[in-house]
């Protein structure tokens, strides 16, 4: 799969039907995903693969995910400026 139907493919996966993750999740995306690493692109697949309500809660900083890794990402994405 080329790069741009893939990031299209992300970019609709990213879609949460709430705002804000949609926001937080895009700004990512757009601002990081073609220069990360395959590692830190992994980890963002399973970011994607969570439940709203947890990863809202994540976001939040109401909960911290078990997974060091994800909890690192989240991290960074609440750092991206808006």
């Amino acid at each position: 799969m080329d790069d741009d139907a893939e990031f299209k493919k992300l970019r609709w996966r990213c879609r949460r039907g709430m705002r804000e993750l949609d926001q937080l999740l895009g700004r990512w995306l757009e601002a990081a995903w073609r220069q990360s690493p395959s590692a830190e692109r992994a980890v963002f697949l399973r970011l994607l693969d969570c439940e709203d309500d947890t990863l809202w809660r994540w976001f939040l900083g109401h909960e911290v995910a078990a997974d060091v890794e994800i909890d690192a990402l989240i991290q960074r994405i609440r750092a991206l400026p808006v």
